[in-house]
């Protein structure tokens, strides 16, 4: 049987119905395991036990009554650093922060609390979310529970790290170029990027969207049912989708899969990560799919456009700091930012103009299929020191280039596991759907999940942390 802090969500909830297991156990559980794993990992920021119990003995109460309140009724969650969460202050990685408790909620944080769900406490993040890294100037450094050397990737960081780990079924992170997808696949777990606000968020912004991190597919599709509710604070929200995001089952015969192994800039894609993609397209061929190659969409001209940008957003806000402050921004995010300073009005228009072509250019590519497979990242998981896997603020997207299309797109994407390179370290496979289609790309990654390769067992804590 497994142990406690690895069971899934929908696993947990069974077991509280049956009154085989209350949401106490399973909590003081993960809390152990995460007392195990942390000093290695250092994944969590606002840890908050007693919180954690007090709700979950709430719940407990309420399983008790048959009365739960919502779908997490008791199920543990933790939530990444820049989500607010009522009281709690929000650093955004960076040590340059004015910290000071959050007035609100922001809406993933509400939903999941109104859902019953027994919030743990935090996940950490990079410097404003800026590095696809654990590297942060404010949080310790977050490494992969898979191999302490190397790292988890980001922004995400801690939310994919701790579900690896075992720091309970359900994490929420934020993807503005990959932040969700890049961690899950170097982490070997489940991340959604949904459609451009299918999931209501505050601030929204150009790409950004919030979504689950989890070790299955279907406990991202129980938590995208809670986190998809509508809420007025996002101004660039979808209509609510009426749908059953757990109707996971669906026969992929007649599908036309695009796969892309070659997006035509950035990084090229390292042997051991294409053998693995070239593998999930022939299940899903052997599967009836219809499985083509796709051709390169994408220039460096316009990702680097679209990277200075957002080095330009970013320098619009840390110039504005005091210089006591900005100095306390890690060094790589400063020069990264810094070398759009000199930008000119006419310069910075045609960098911002990239997004545009870049949204277009993915959807005119895509358009010949119903489903798009590739590789999340071209390489396996780097040092745990790096901010990126070039260390060059110069070339800080080189490894973006498969993920970040599809946010300027507002396309679904999810990362799933499809192997593991001969070190032991896994792979992300990313499957990438039409505007709106968030279910189809969930169903898709249930169906590769009944047949891709037999998973490794989750890491265990190492024996100095145990």
């Amino acid at each position: 049987m497994s142990e406690i802090h690895d069971l899934s969500a929908l696993a947990l909830i069974e077991l509280y119905r049956k009154k085989s297991l209350s949401p106490v156990e399973a909590t003081r559980a993960i809390l152990t395991n995460i007392e195990r794993w942390e000093p290695a990992l250092h994944a969590v920021y606002r840890l908050d036990p007693e919180a954690a119990l007090a709700a979950a003995r709430a719940s407990e109460g309420r399983w008790h009554a048959d009365e739960p309140m919502g779908a997490l009724d008791g199920v543990p969650i933790m939530i990444k650093e820049n989500i607010a969460t009522k009281g709690v202050p929000m650093p955004l990685g960076t040590a340059a922060t004015i910290l000071a408790p959050a007035a609100a909620d922001a809406p993933p944080a509400a939903r999941v609390r109104e859902a019953g769900a027994v919030i743990f406490g935090k996940t950490t993040m990079p410097d404003y979310g800026m590095l696809s890294s654990g590297l942060s100037s404010f949080h310790p450094l977050t490494r992969s529970p898979w191999d302490l050397s190397k790292n988890p990737g980001g922004s995400s960081a801690g939310a994919a790290a701790g579900a690896a780990a075992g720091y309970g079924p359900l994490h929420i992170g934020t993807d503005i170029g990959g932040s969700i997808r890049l961690p899950a696949g170097w982490c070997g777990v489940f991340g959604l990027k949904p459609s451009l606000g299918r999931v209501p968020i505050d601030p929204p912004y150009i790409g950004r969207v919030a979504g689950p991190i989890t070790r299955t597919v279907t406990d991202a599709a129980l938590l995208m049912r809670v986190l998809s509710r509508p809420d007025g604070r996002d101004h660039m929200s979808l209509p609510d989708q009426s749908c059953d995001w757990l109707a996971l089952e669906r026969d992929v015969r007649g599908l036309k899969l695009g796969l892309l192994l070659d997006v035509g800039c950035g990084l090229a894609v390292e042997p051991q990560v294409r053998a693995a993609v070239e593998a999930a397209a022939r299940a899903f061929a052997a599967a009836g799919a219809m499985v083509e190659p796709m051709k390169p969409f994408l220039t460096g001209a316009v990702l680097d456009g679209v990277d200075y940008f957002w080095r330009m957003r970013a320098w619009a806000e840390l110039s504005a700091l005091e210089a006591a402050r900005r100095a306390k921004v890690l060094p790589f995010i400063l020069d990264w930012a810094e070398a759009a300073a000199k930008l000119s009005g006419l310069e910075l228009f045609r960098c911002f103009s990239q997004v545009f072509v870049m949204r277009q250019s993915a959807h005119g590519a895509w358009r010949a299929y119903d489903y798009v497979l590739c590789p999340t990242a071209p390489i396996p998981a780097f040092a745990a020191e790096l901010p990126c896997p070039t260390n060059d603020p110069a070339r800080p997207f080189e490894h973006i280039a498969f993920t970040v299309p599809f946010n300027m797109s507002e396309q679904p994407a999810a990362s799933i596991n499809c192997g593991y390179t001969r070190e032991g370290l896994p792979i992300g496979l990313q499957i990438v759907g039409k505007r709106f289609d968030d279910l189809g790309v969930l169903q898709l990654a249930h169906c590769y999940e009944s047949m891709r390769p037999a998973q490794r067992a989750w890491p265990g804590p190492p024996a100095s942390a145990s």
